[in-house]
């Protein structure tokens, strides 16, 4: 995928400050810490268009960017770090799973896992939930520069049992690896909708 514009729209903090044109939008799913931003980065080939934070749990909001003027990002805020107050997690939590259920325009989710680790629960209860509610998924396992080719065939083989129903590509932000099959799903979902 040939990306030759990316540009940062704007920070929802509810529904009335969503998009409002049509065009399809591909969202972005995971942990506070999985690397949601980077992913975005890499994959648009853009430094620091997605901000990067050393403090998890920052994005607070849904943040839209459009690429080639023709479809959206949209990055949604982390879930799980334990570090925020309760109130501000429900909120997020609220947010999100608004977005999720009530998106018309909502192409494709792609959910971020660690490749590094065992799903959570809370990955695990949000895969229910896409599975559940038949909503067009990816799983990304990211970070994989981090573990051996061999760690990673365990981890993803582990993952799928815990996360059935949809497709699981190993993704480094760092090295590349995987980026172009991230982009043959997107594209493949685009084309279908």
């Amino acid at each position: 995928m040939k990306v030759t514009s990316a540009e940062f729209i704007k920070s929802a903090f509810e529904k009335r400050h969503w998009t409002t044109d049509g065009r399809p939008e591909i969202a972005f799913l995971g942990r506070s810490n999985v690397g949601k931003s980077s992913l975005i980065n890499s994959l648009l080939v853009r430094k620091g268009l997605a901000r990067t934070s050393n403090t998890p749990g920052r994005t607070q909001s849904i943040n839209f960017f459009l690429i080639n003027d023709g479809f959206y990002f949209a990055d949604l805020p982390g879930y799980g770090y334990a570090k925020v107050s309760k109130t501000m997690r429900s909120d997020w939590g609220k947010m999100a799973e608004e977005y999720l259920a009530e998106r018309d325009e909502l192409a494709l989710c792609v959910q971020l896992v660690d490749s590094r680790h065992k799903p959570t629960p809370l990955d695990i209860q949000l895969n229910e939930w896409l599975n559940h509610n038949n909503k067009p998924h990816l799983i990304v396992a990211t970070k994989a520069d981090k573990i051996s080719n061999n760690e990673l065939r365990k981890s993803i083989a582990e993952a799928e049992k815990l996360l059935p129903g949809a497709k699981i590509l190993a993704y480094s932000a760092q090295t590349g690896r995987g980026r172009d099959q991230v982009w043959t799903e997107i594209l493949l979902t685009m084309n279908n909708s």
